[in-house]
């Protein structure tokens, strides 16, 4: 079994096109010296899973998602969490659900 954080991220209703088609992906964090947050999570997910760097605006604005991606963590809101500062825990199950449809 490795070191690290274990968890798992979920890229749904057409996020998922950015990430390969590739809906769930089981993760292990490297072991830091800082504890994982949502925040530095986003990072690693742009420079490890996203496929199209690219693209990263269809996902990332700034430091955290694009508005109109809902992020929750085990089907909790993360606004109710303390959002980016969440600290990931692990087997946590982290889920990024785009509202954004095109027309």
């Amino acid at each position: 079994m490795e070191k690290g954080l274990n968890i798992t991220t979920e890229f749904t209703s057409g996020l998922q096109v950015l990430f390969d088609n590739v809906k769930k992906h089981k993760v292990v964090l490297p072991e830091a010296k800082k504890p994982w947050t949502l925040g530095l999570l986003l990072f690693w997910i742009k420079d490890n899973i996203l496929v199209d760097k690219d693209k990263c605006d269809l996902f990332m604005k700034g430091n955290t998602v694009r508005p109109g991606i809902i992020v929750a963590v085990n089907d909790q809101d993360w606004e109710l969490l303390g959002d980016l500062n969440y600290q990931i825990k692990n087997n946590d199950n982290i889920t990024f659900i785009s509202t954004l449809h095109g027309g």
